[in-house]
């Protein structure tokens, strides 16, 4: 939630009027001219660099390379570290050789165990190289570079356009420049205790035609050029901003620095992990080149050599995790608003879905629940009876979430904010003295959540002995973790603020909703006993909350405009390691017309997050409140949601092996159809479905495209809804109506559903599942299905199902994939359809079956359906079709 309600906030002399709906004040956010660090280290032209290696300085310790620079143009020295990661990965570090003082250095956003592999030192006069057995990394000595290799294919080259800047710590001088050692923005002074440190590279991705990667922006997912002055970079600052804007390169609520090149020949990528604020220029001039620069930090970059994209991906996963599988309901439907008013608002809620018969798995509730916006606590007034609420909703198979944001209300009466002043747990300004500022409940001070005492202290508040009103299904929401500050420059904390270490906040500010969720999940797992899996949502991350957290693209808006942003918002972050992510369906801000709300239920039922949030001073929207077509769209959309269940956890038990995001790019699938490079009004959600939405009002029809494979031919495609094939590449015109959204399912694939949609997943646990065969141009095909409890941590312990059903030469067979796996479950294959036979059906056997008499045979549009088969999901059988 972003600002909303009508409010006035004294704010240190300053009024701060904070209104419903307004456009973007782009004076309250900084532009990287009026940023003295993005001033001093944005380039525009190649150049020969400053920097060279000091030839007698190598070094290898634990099979990392070590090796001085030297910079020409300051005389100041640098130590360099190479190492070459498992997974085609290589790690290098640049800091100062004789610092002043220390420089932040990120840690836990990176996954632990990462041990550099055994490589082979070649040196000569020009050059060191470092191979591994699939990569090479050849230095190149004066001028300094290096040149990244996936066997002899060059990749990636770091500092090829010679933009390498290093502001080494210094004591403050006399006559310091200006902006160097005080900046002020809006009236608000940094005092800069340390002086310029800012840090920066350029990275040159060989032969690739786009980029991608730096969520979160509300732009194109391929990256637009920005090498001129009258652009400003891409900027990653985690900010609150209010009603955002679309086709914009401002910073949002989330910053992962891991930028990706893509083209015909491979991708490749770069982590640039550094919490700073950090600005991106983009050049397609040339060559294809990005340059990185941040406010302080060390230089600590990964580079990914792919060489394909899902390649890419899964290497990032391998450094910075995958998101946990996480409870079957919360992939359903999620019923927000800001706000519900009363225990009879949730109780009408849950009785109005079931009435309409429209499935629907949670309630949120907003900052209103609580005692005058204190967390943990409950209003006692509007919400008199909490466990009983809970318990209700809990008996009825839904949840109930909870927003716990990180600001603290200063009241001396208030536990949390008398524990945490007591205990030093509060972020502290440049004198010492505890922060203050405000946010939703007037003046606040917000937990310092770098301290890993004040991490368990909130952590511990989520247990049931101290958050007594509370139950172990509640899941909770983590939002204005920016930090929003209302009375801050550019909405957030002063960046001369004090962290835990010393480390001011401009080293870190990006990582703090990073580390609010990682308490946030601490605290569910240790309240479940270790038991259940937590689920948090949060609107601040990094790279690495996947970890934790699944994420919402914010505050967005009831226009189209930001339908469309939402399949581009969520690519980007899925590919940049969060594919656990949606939008706000029907947006936030503004009130969205029937036709649109009806398109964003279709689109949001094809995205891994699916909740329906509204701002408080909108009309009530929930389903049953628009004219009938409209709810019989809704109802038709989030139903589909509900048959494809079992589809989605299936593949989000796979994300959590591999990595591999859920929603994905056309390019990740066809690399080498340069026509899907720059699409992205459709996308895949893993390999075997391809989405198509209407995104324009009135529209009738939609434009799909069907791409080349690397022989030039299409895949074969099923319309799920009717099973019509698409076997040619190129663009079809797919017709709409009301109730349509275009989904294709590819040939060779085997997708498991449900096909009849209960009131919420907790209902439909035990129902049959159906496997929807579609066959490719060979007559093959092969998918998976995962079951288990759909709540615990047993999973983790071999407590599960995982199949595989593969259809060859007509018979389609299952097999365990996981042999040592153990769930009892009484659900079977209830159903199977088969579509792209293209001979004709005589008999059907199937083993291991024990009444063949009660299964049902029939065809509809050309697909085979056979109903009623009671197999079995954990034993092996198979289908023969003569």
């Amino acid at each position: 939630m972003a600002i909303g309600k009508l409010q006035f906030f004294k704010c240190s002399a300053v009024l701060l009027l904070v209104s419903a709906v307004i456009a973007v004040d782009h004076s309250v956010f900084k532009t990287c001219v009026q940023s003295g660090f993005c001033r001093r280290m944005r380039q525009f032209k190649s150049q020969n660099s400053t920097f060279e290696v000091d030839e007698n300085s190598l070094d290898i310790r634990n099979n990392v390379v070590m090796m001085d620079l030297y910079d020409t143009a300051t005389n100041h020295w640098y130590e360099l570290s190479l190492s070459s990661i498992p997974g085609n990965v290589y790690h290098l570090e640049l800091n100062e050789k004789y610092p002043i003082r220390d420089r932040y250095r990120v840690s836990d956003a990176v996954i632990s165990g990462l041990n550099p592999r055994d490589v082979l030192i070649e040196s000569s006069e020009f050059t060191v190289n470092i191979r591994d057995k699939t990569s090479r990394a050849e230095i190149h000595k004066k001028p300094f570079r290096i040149d990244f290799y996936n066997q002899d294919k060059l990749m990636v080259s770091a500092n090829a356009k010679g933009m390498l800047k290093f502001e080494h710590s210094r004591e403050k001088p006399l006559n310091p420049e200006e902006g160097e050692w005080e900046e002020e923005f809006n009236g608000v002074v940094d005092s800069k205790p340390r002086g310029p440190e800012s840090i920066g590279m350029d990275f040159t991705f060989h032969k690739a035609d786009i980029t991608f990667g730096i969520p979160e922006h509300a732009d194109d997912f391929v990256l637009k050029e920005t090498i001129h002055e009258d652009s400003d970079p891409y900027r990653l600052y985690a900010l609150d901003v209010n009603s955002y804007e679309m086709d914009s390169k401002m910073a949002l609520y989330g910053a992962i620095p891991v930028v990706y090149g893509h083209g015909s020949t491979g991708t490749s990528g770069v982590y640039w992990q550094n919490s700073a604020e950090t600005w991106i220029d983009v050049s397609y001039v040339d060559s294809t080149f990005v340059n990185i620069f941040s406010e302080s930090g060390i230089l600590d970059a990964f580079v990914m050599l792919g060489p394909s994209p899902i390649e890419a991906f899964k290497q990032f996963a391998s450094l910075t995790g995958s998101a946990p599988l996480p409870q079957m309901f919360a992939l359903g439907y999620h019923q927000s608003r800001w706000n519900y008013d009363n225990e009879s608002d949730i109780a009408m809620i849950d009785d109005m879905f079931e009435e309409y018969d429209i499935p629907m798995d949670s309630i949120w509730l907003d900052i209103e629940y609580t005692d005058g916006k204190r967390y943990f606590t409950w209003d006692s007034v509007h919400f008199p009876n909490p466990l009983e609420m809970i318990n209700n909703l809990t008996m009825n198979g839904r949840h109930l979430v909870l927003i716990i944001d990180p600001h603290v209300k200063i009241d001396t009466n208030y536990f949390f904010h008398q524990d945490c002043n007591s205990n030093g747990y509060y972020v502290k300004d440049k004198n010492g003295y505890d922060f203050e500022g405000e946010c939703w409940p007037g003046l606040s001070s917000y937990t310092d959540f770098f301290n890993p005492d004040a991490r368990k202290y909130y952590a511990d508040r989520y247990l049931l002995q101290n958050f007594k009103l509370s139950t172990r299904q509640i899941g909770i929401w983590n939002d204005m973790n920016e930090p929003s500050v209302f009375s801050g420059a550019e909405i957030t904390m002063p960046k001369d603020n004090l962290h835990y270490g010393g480390w001011e906040h401009r080293d870190v500010h990006n990582m703090y909703g990073f580390y609010h969720t990682m308490a946030s999940y601490d605290g569910l797992m240790r309240r479940n006993e270790d038991l259940y899996r937590p689920f948090v949502l949060t609107r601040s991350f990094f790279a690495g909350s996947q970890r934790y957290a699944a994420v919402w693209t914010g505050d967005n808006t009831a226009e189209w405009s930001h339908l469309r942003a939402s399949i581009k918002m969520c690519l980007s972050l899925s590919v940049s390691g969060i594919s656990f992510v949606g939008a706000d369906v029907g947006g936030f801000f503004e009130h969205p017309s029937g036709e649109l709300i009806s398109r964003w239920y279709q689109l949001g039922a094809f995205q891994p997050f699916y909740r329906g949030h509204a701002h408080t001073d909108t009309p009530r929207r929930e389903p049953w409140m628009w004219p009938e077509n409209i709810q019989i769209a809704i109802r038709d959309a989030i139903q589909k949601r509900y048959r494809m269940l079992p589809f989605w956890y299936t593949s989000f038990f796979e994300h959590e092996r591999s990595g591999a995001p859920l929603m994905r790019p056309m390019f990740v699938q066809y690399p080498y159809d340069p026509a899907t490079f720059n699409i992205d009004s459709q996308y895949l959600i893993g390999d075997q479905l391809l989405v198509a939405p209407a995104l324009y009002p009135e529209q009738n029809s939609v434009n799909v495209y069907f791409p080349a494979k690397d022989n030039g031919k299409a895949d074969v495609w099923y319309d799920i809804d009717n099973y019509q094939m698409y076997s040619k590449v190129g663009f079809v015109s797919v017709p709409v109506d009301e109730l349509k959204i275009p989904v294709f399912q590819r040939g060779g694939t085997i997708v498991p559903i449900k096909r009849i949609p209960r009131k919420s997943s907790v209902l439909m646990r035990q129902d049959p599942f159906t496997l929807v065969v579609a066959l490719n141009e060979n007559g093959y095909s092969v998918g998976t299905l995962y079951v288990d409890d759909e709540e615990s941590m047993a999973y983790r312990h071999g407590m599960y199902a995982y199949r595989q059903y593969e259809f060859k030469n007509g018979d389609l067979s299952s097999r365990a994939i996981d042999a040592d796996a153990v769930y009892e479950t009484d659900a079977k294959i209830g159903s199977v359809i088969i579509m792209g036979l293209t001979k004709e059906i005589t008999s059907i056997t199937v083993q291991h079956l024990l009444n063949f008499s009660g299964v049902e045979v029939r065809t509809i549009d050309e697909a085979l359906i056979l109903d009623n088969l009671q197999l079995a999901v954990n034993d092996d059988w198979s289908i023969q079709l003569r």
